[in-house]
C-alpha cells in the first residue's frame, strides 16, 4: 500500500504521489525532480545493511585538491536495506563520503554515521540531496543542508562519513516516518553496514564506529545506541553523540505546538498514521478539514516553507473538538501507547554516549533530554552529560534550539574523535545533581 493510500484511509488526503516501487521515472516534489535513483525496487534483499545500488554523488561544495582528489572528499549515493518498526523490509537512501584528508589517529580510518536533524517530509528535503544541493530554493520549497557543516568538519579530521536519509526521506515509496525511534535507529545502524560493504573505500574491519546527531538526529543516534545489542551486534560503537534528543515525544509535542516548527507535529502524525493502524481511525475522527489539508501539505514540505506557511499555528485549529493534539492523545490510550513505545531511555545504551542539551531549548524541551541522561545513568550507562548554558534568544522561534547546535558542535566532534582515537570516556553521571 502506498503512503498516499494509507493516509487517505485515515481521512488525510496526501497530495504527493510516491513512485511505484518498480518505477523508473523520477518523481517531482514541489517542483523539484527527484532522481530515479530514489525509487526502490520491487524486491529487497534479506540482510539488513545490504547495498541495493550506488552511484557517484557530486558534492555541491567541493574544491579540487593539489593531489587531484576533490576536497573534502569523494561521495557515493547509496540505497540499502533496513527494517521498519513493523518488521517489514524498507529501502533507505544515504551518502558515503571518502575523505581526502588523512586520518592522523592510531589505527585505520574510522567511520561516523551522521543522522541529520529535521529536514522536513518531502523527498526533496533528503540529506543526501542536500549534500548535492546545499540550498534548494524555488517558488514551492526551501531546503538548507545545515548539517553539511558537521559532515565537512568530520571529513576535515580524516573521518569517513555515512549520512542516512532515514526511511521515506528520499526513497519515494513511502512517507518519512519522522521521529520513529525504531525506523531511525535501524536506518543509522544499517547505514554503517552499507558503508562497510561499499567497495573501494579505505575502511577496514578494524575501523572505529561513531554516531553523530542533533535534534531529530540526536534521537536517531540515541535510539541506535540502545538498539545496537539486539539489532546490530556486529556494529561496535566507539562513541555516540546525541544532541538535543527528542526522547519523550509527549513532552516534545507540547514544545513544538504553536512554535515556528509546528509542522513537525504534522510530520509525526503523518508518519505514525502510516506505521500504526490504530492511529488511522483516531486521526480520521479528530482532524477537521483544515487539519487534513495542513497534514497533506506538510507531507511534501521542507523546514523552510513549513515555517513560512504554518509557523506558530496551534494544533487546536486542526481538530474537530478544538482540543490540542496533545490533549486528544492523552485521552486516547491507544495513541498514548504509541507515543510511550517511542520513548528513548528504557534500554541501556552501548558504549560511551554524550548527551548535550541547551537549557533554554523550548522546541525539543531541555528537561526531557536531561531526563534521558538520568535514565541512562540509572541503568549504568557511560554517559557524559552537558547542559549548554546560553541566554534566552527568543521563545518558540527556533533560536534556542539551533544555537546549541552551532556553539557545541566543535566540542561534540572533538569528544567523538577522541573516542575514535581510543581515548576512554569517563561518565560524569555524578555531576547530574549539579547540572541543570
Amino acid at each position: 500500500m502506498t503512503a498516499a493510500a494509507i493516509a487517505t484511509a485515515a481521512g488525510i488526503c496526501i497530495t504527493a504521489t510516491p513512485a511505484d516501487a518498480t518505477g523508473t521515472e523520477p518523481v517531482v516534489s514541489r517542483g523539484v525532480t527527484i532522481p530515479a535513483f530514489y525509487n526502490p525496487p520491487a524486491q529487497l534483499p534479506a540482510a539488513n545493511g545490504t547495498l541495493i545500488r550506488q552511484e557517484p554523488l557530486p558534492l555541491g561544495l567541493s574544491l579540487p585538491g593539489l593531489d587531484g582528489r576533490p576536497l573534502p572528499g569523494t561521495a557515493t549515493r547509496l540505497m540499502y536495506k533496513s527494517t521498519d518498526s513493523s518488521g517489514q523490509a524498507v529501502a533507505v537512501t544515504g551518502t558515503y563520503i571518502e575523505p581526502s584528508a588523512q586520518w592522523k589517529g592510531d589505527g585505520p580510518r574510522p567511520l561516523v554515521a551522521v543522522a541529520s536533524g529535521t529536514m522536513g517530509q518531502g523527498d526533496q528535503c533528503a540529506p543526501s540531496y542536500a549534500l548535492e544541493h546545499p540550498l534548494t530554493v524555488s517558488g514551492e520549497t526551501l531546503s538548507v543542508g545545515y548539517d553539511n557543516l558537521a559532515v565537512y568538519r568530520l571529513l576535515a579530521a580524516g573521518v569517513a562519513v555515512v549520512v542516512t536519509d532515514y526511511a521515506g526521506l528520499g526513497a519515494t515509496d513511502r512517507l518519512h516516518t519522522y521521529v520513529n525511534r525504531l525506523d531511525e535507529g535501524h536506518a543509522v545502524l544499517d547505514a554503517v553496514r552499507a558503508a562497510r560493504a561499499l567497495p573501494g573505500t579505505s575502511l577496514t574491519s578494524g575501523s572505529g564506529i561513531g554516531l553523530y546527531g542533533y535534534s531529530e538526529g540526536g534521537g536517531a543516534t540515541a535510539a541506535a545506541a540502545e538498539l545496537q545489542p539486539t539489532y546490530a551486534p556486529d556494529v561496535h560503537l566507539a562513541g555516540t553523540y546525541a544532541g538535543a534528543p527528542p526522547a519523550d515525544l509527549t513532552a516534545v509535542m507540547k514544545g513544538i505546538d504553536g512554535s515556528a516548527l509546528v509542522s513537525a507535529l504534522g510530520w509525526a502524525i503523518n508518519g505514525f498514521v502510516q506505521s500504526y493502524p490504530e492511529m488511522r481511525s483516531l486521526a480520521a475522527a479528530n482532524l477537521n478539514d483544515a487539519g487534513r489539508k495542513a497534514l497533506a501539505d506538510a507531507s511534501t514540505m521542507c523546514v523552510g516553507e513549513s515555517v513560512v506557511r504554518y509557523g506558530f499555528t496551534r494544533s487546536t485549529a486542526w481538530t474537530t473538538s478544538g482540543k490540542s493534539v496533545a490533549e486528544i492523545i492523552a485521552a486516547e490510550p491507544r495513541a498514548q501507547a504509541v507515543l510511550d513505545d517511542q520513548r528513548i531511555g528504557t534500554l541501556k545504551p552501548v558504549g560511551p554516549v554524550r548527551v548535550a542539551t541547551g537549557v533554554q531549548d523550548d522546541i525539543v524541551p531541555h528537561a526531557q533530554a536531561r531526563q534521558l541522561a538520568l535514565d541512562w545513568c540509572r541503568k549504568g550507562g557511560n554517559i557524559t552529560y552537558d547542559a549548554i548554558e546560553l541566554p534566552n534568544l527568543g521563545d518558540r522561534i527556533l533560536t534556542n534550539h539551533l544555537a546549541p547546535l552551532l556553539t557545541d558542535q566543535g566540542t561534540a566532534i572533538s569528544w567523538l574523535t577522541d573516542r575514535l582515537e581510543g581515548e576512554p570516556a569517563t561518565s560524569n553521571c555524578w555531576t547530574m545533581p549539579f547540572q541543570r
